[in-house]
């Protein structure tokens, strides 16, 4: 512990609908624990794209941020003053920090959460890589994909409609995207890095299609852990990142823009992460 302390109470929150699943407030508050925020808390609120404008209104005192989760990562983008580069590049806004000026500031942490996580297992660069999925985290990760990955990005997605949109955010974000139809998702499993950004169950037909010698995969579901695809990735010797992965990182992030200090104890933060899901998994468990 740093011990250090802000001399002043602080308050941040993670909104959304739904919200209850949220892991952020186990993940921030372990945080402030670590770095001596006493006077710090952190909390949850059901917020809607209908209620959003309400809630920011009523704001009041000694807030110091927010992060976003689905459905306001876009609808909040009126509501601010200014946002940073990648938020405006995705269109999308995770991260809200309020100035002492009173000023509505909001960026995204996904995209450099994504790009550090993989750094972590030192994947750096990759010659190729393949998104599953083409959702708000497929943008995402197109975005991240494009800092570290040096040739072509295929996309595989179920819809002409969606294949358009990933293009699209290729364009945008400066990567060359292919779109192949999710009827042969399986192909996509012999790129060196697999994201897969789709809802759980989406992927579990592809398991007898991992290859003998995988590559990397980036599954961002953590709840329920592993998911299939990841039990099967892991048990033929390829290394597998998982959704706590990303919102460690990404919330590492956040906890060094809300409260200014510059180096979040990022294990501190995945041993509480893990900690919460065990729990939930044991309280499963135990009400079958």
């Amino acid at each position: 512990m740093t011990g250090q302390t802000t001399g002043r109470a602080r308050r941040a929150a993670v909104l959304g609908s739904p919200i209850g699943h949220s892991l952020s407030p186990e993940l921030h508050r372990a945080a402030y624990r670590e770095l001596g925020l006493t006077d710090w808390t952190y909390d949850r609120f059901e917020v809607t794209e209908r209620t959003l404008r309400p809630f920011l209104g009523e704001l009041s005192g000694p807030w110091a941020g927010l992060s976003l989760t689905m459905p306001l990562k876009r609808a909040v983008i009126p509501l601010l003053d200014e946002i940073g580069e990648t938020a405006a590049a995705i269109e999308a806004v995770n991260t809200v920090v309020f100035t002492d000026d009173g000023r509505r500031v909001g960026d995204n942490t996904d995209v450099p959460g994504l790009v550090a996580a993989l750094a972590e297992r030192g994947v750096t660069r990759v010659p190729e890589a393949a998104v599953l999925g083409a959702g708000a985290t497929a943008s995402s990760a197109l975005a991240a994909l494009a800092r570290i990955c040096d040739g072509e990005v295929t996309a595989y997605v179920r819809s002409p409609e969606r294949a358009a949109e990933m293009r699209g955010w290729g364009e945008r974000l400066g990567v060359e995207v292919r779109t192949a139809d999710w009827a042969d998702a399986a192909r996509a499993l012999r790129a060196p890095l697999v994201v897969a950004t789709t809802p759980a169950g989406s992927t579990d037909a592809l398991v007898d299609a991992v290859p003998e010698r995988p590559g990397t995969l980036f599954d961002v579901l953590y709840e329920p852990w592993p998911t299939p695809l990841a039990a099967a990735w892991s048990a033929r010797g390829g290394d597998v990142l998982g959704g706590l992965d990303l919102l460690v990182h990404q919330a590492v992030l956040q906890v060094e823009m809300m409260t200014g200090v510059p180096e979040a104890p990022l294990a501190a933060m995945r041993a509480a992460g893990e900690a919460a899901l065990a729990a939930r998994a044991a309280l499963r468990e135990h009400s079958v």
